[in-house]
């Protein structure tokens, strides 16, 4: 007798609730599985949308549905229904570091709650690397938290292999990742990069942990990369604000964001800094950051609101002539970084998804 599939395939089998996040081409609810009445998450991904591209889309549903670390995101199954694949995943009922930031801990977490974030984190790393991947967009928004604060790696569209038919590539080539994370040499474009980029993006999400928002997310994409570029990099400073962190935690920082790649430490050279003996247990999270997080779905309502009411905002000022100093954007995956340094390319908000949709709408509206 064949032996019965424990996440059946089709969509007939599972009942969607509310949605719990939103992207360029999918959307993410929370779901339930009716053979087995567990929670699940399922993230709809629309084949049809503008930017999507199936071999993309492809890589992801198979890159998650073979993931076998307990610090990454592992997909239960996969399916097409009309044009949408349907990925189904663990619930993480506390949602991403960055939600729960935005939600409750605007000015960023305490040091012991970094520092058991920052360890798991590393632990996926190790394994993608090791792999021969990279990830390729580490941040907070890609670190998710379950009800019981396991930590989770996820979101891996951009993730890139560093092998080819058995043969090790000397390093990727394109410029894919979210400005305020990405390195130096991915956004140089000159000699390619490897898994060392993810541990700068690595270093920028501990100061993104540490202060609830990333070093220059004020700032338009086009002056976060040329900053990127010809400043020295960012740090913890002495101002009052950083003066609550041990010395450990600027050295590690240090240790990542090199300029030069290869003075960059590896995931694994990095587990072992002195910084990470501050980690705790899941259990200490579980006590310090979800103790009274409301529900994802509530969240995403909220969030939905505020988005619509900016982009509105955004909009009226389009149709009252109001914008002169605005031309076409661009998409952050896979822009041309010398198109973008001839463009006069600016966004009016730091807000990441009226950083994805204004430059749709501005265009449309022309």
């Amino acid at each position: 007798m064949e032996k019965q599939q424990k996440y059946p395939l089709g969509a007939e089998h599972y009942n969607l609730f509310e949605e719990i996040g939103s992207g360029a081409t999918a959307t993410i609810y929370r779901a339930v599985c009716i053979p087995t009445q567990e929670t699940v998450a399922i993230k709809v991904l629309d084949f049809e949308k503008e930017k999507s591209e199936l071999s993309n889309i492809a890589h992801e549903a198979q890159t998650m549905t073979l993931m076998d670390q307990p610090n990454l995101l592992k997909a239960h199954c996969s399916f097409v229904t009309d044009h949408h694949l349907w990925v189904v995943m663990p619930f993480m009922a506390a949602g991403s570091c960055q939600h729960i930031m935005k939600t409750a801990f605007p000015d960023g977490f305490e040091e012991a709650v970094i520092a058991t974030i920052l360890r798991e984190v590393l632990k996926g790393l190790v394994n993608i690397h090791q792999h021969g991947d990279i990830h390729r967009d580490v941040k907070a928004g890609n670190i998710l938290v379950d009800s019981r604060g396991a930590i989770k790696l996820c979101d891996f569209g951009a993730s890139a292999s560093l092998f080819d038919e058995g043969k090790r590539l000397h390093g990727r080539n394109t410029f894919t990742g979210t400005p305020c994370w990405m390195a130096p040499e991915v956004l140089e474009q000159q000699k390619g990069y490897d898994f060392k980029a993810d541990i700068w993006s690595f270093g920028i999400t501990a100061l993104e942990l540490a202060h609830g928002h990333a070093p220059y997310s004020k700032f338009p994409p086009m002056k976060i990369i040329m900053k990127t570029i010809q400043d020295t990099p960012p740090r913890l400073d002495h101002s009052e604000r950083d003066k609550k962190f041990s010395k450990s935690f600027p050295k590690m920082i240090e240790k990542c964001l090199q300029k030069k790649a290869h003075d960059r430490l590896s995931a694994q050279e990095l587990l072992k800094n002195p910084f990470f003996k501050k980690a705790r247990s899941s259990e200490y999270l579980t006590r310090t950051l979800l103790k009274e997080l409301p529900s994802l779905g509530d969240s995403a309502k909220e969030s939905k609101i505020k988005q619509d009411m900016v982009i509105q905002k955004k909009l009226a000022d389009l149709e009252s002539g109001e914008t002169g100093r605005y031309k076409k954007g661009f998409s952050r995956w896979n822009f041309d970084v010398e198109a973008i340094k001839t463009q006069a390319s600016q966004l009016p908000d730091n807000e990441e998804e009226v950083e994805r949709l204004l430059p749709s709408l501005i265009s449309s509206s022309c």
